[in-house]
């Protein structure tokens, strides 16, 4: 009897995309900008182009604005030399056969004043995420990792001149080459900042009720529609159930459930939902995992340490449309081919993650040939 294809390997029609499988990179902070302007490069390029074979590629958080900044070394895509940069990332992405989306970031209260020109960071209320370290390099260029700072809230206009900063965004995006666009309301930075109840104690039209609360994320939504041109080419990462960061929700699965039907409504193409995956953290009930599906008729991706079996499950269930694999796409640029054969996968290099060059970024060996 023939076993029924896996449907990890299997094509996927998504907007006007046509995916060859459902794996997805998912997007991982690797501060290898260059240097000044926080420009992509052709190391990225290279980087992102190795990894071409995974059905769509989300690229790391870029920043959308100077006070958006949270990392040392962290891409943005608000100038024109930033731009530039990512059109070398596309085009080499695209030359080898892959399809890429950028994610958009701003971090919010999750950065500190060295890297934001003295300024304080902003945010929906002015509540520290304390314990919360931030990655920065001091006057010698010498990296490491101090206590994001104290912000301060959001009045009403500057909440209006971001949503403009993520349209305009959006737009870039769009000039440099992406197949489109991923907000980061995830994880504990800004978006994530205005839905979660433990760092929102706004009394205005962005706090308090689960609505109002979810305004932000709505009104970003719709900007990235405008600025890409499709709602195809917008997705939203969202993480119900994760405390990264200090951004915790007293009802998560109330408030993610109605920001998954404010998504369904506006008509993203998307939704991307970032697992809890640290040691002994909550798993996500299925029965949530339903209740999203029922809401929003779009696309899922779930990410959060799947294995191929695992990923091979969720897909057949039809609760997740496609599976996200993120630190084993740092050591193994083949990974879909990995996963297909059941190589063996190579060890990640942590020291390598933040900063650096080539070594453990763009040298980690593909399968032989004769193997893959």
């Amino acid at each position: 009897m023939s076993r029924t294809p896996n449907p990890l390997f299997q094509p996927y029609a998504f907007g006007s995309l046509q995916l060859p499988n459902r794996i997805v990179m998912p997007p991982m902070t690797r501060s290898r900008s260059s240097q000044p302007g926080d420009v992509p490069n052709a190391l990225m390029a290279e980087y992102y182009a190795q990894r071409a074979g995974a059905g769509l590629i989300v690229s790391e958080g870029t920043w959308i604005s100077p006070l958006g900044k949270g990392y040392a070394w962290t891409p943005g895509i608000c100038t024109p030399e930033q731009v530039a940069g990512w059109r070398k990332v596309t085009d080499a992405v695209h030359a080898a056969g892959g399809r890429i989306f950028a994610q958009l970031w701003h971090v919010g209260r999750l950065s500190h004043v060295s890297l934001l020109g003295g300024q304080a960071p902003v945010s929906s209320s002015a509540i520290q995420a304390t314990g919360v370290n931030v990655f920065v390099a001091d006057n010698d260029g010498k990296p490491g990792f101090v206590q994001a700072s104290m912000p301060r809230a959001l009045a009403v206009p500057e909440i209006q001149e971001i949503v403009g900063q993520f349209r305009q965004a959006a737009r870039n995006a769009m000039e440099a080459g992406f197949d489109g666009v991923e907000l980061h309301a995830a994880n504990g930075y800004l978006v994530n900042q205005f839905i979660d109840s433990g760092a929102n104690d706004r009394t205005d039209q962005y706090g308090g009720s689960v609505e109002n609360r979810l305004r932000f994320l709505g009104e970003v939504a719709n900007a990235l529609v405008e600025g890409t041109g499709s709602k195809d080419r917008v997705g939203i990462r969202l993480a119900p159930l994760t405390t990264l960061n200090g951004c915790v929700d007293a009802d998560p699965e109330t408030t993610y459930t109605a920001a998954a039907k404010l998504l369904g409504e506006i008509g993203v193409g998307y939704i991307h939902i970032a697992e809890a995956d640290w040691e002994d953290a909550p798993d996500m009930p299925m029965a949530f995992k339903q209740r999203l599906r029922a809401v929003y008729p779009g696309t899922l991706i779930y990410a959060g340490k799947y294995t191929a079996a695992r990923a091979e499950a969720a897909l057949s269930e039809g609760w997740a449309d496609l599976i996200a694999f993120g630190r084993p796409f740092v050591a193994n640029p083949d990974l879909p081919e990995r996963l297909r054969t059941g190589a063996m996968l190579n060890p990640t290099d942590r020291d390598t993650l933040f900063g650096g060059g080539v070594h453990g970024y763009t040298d980690y060996p593909a399968l032989p040939a004769k193997a893959a």
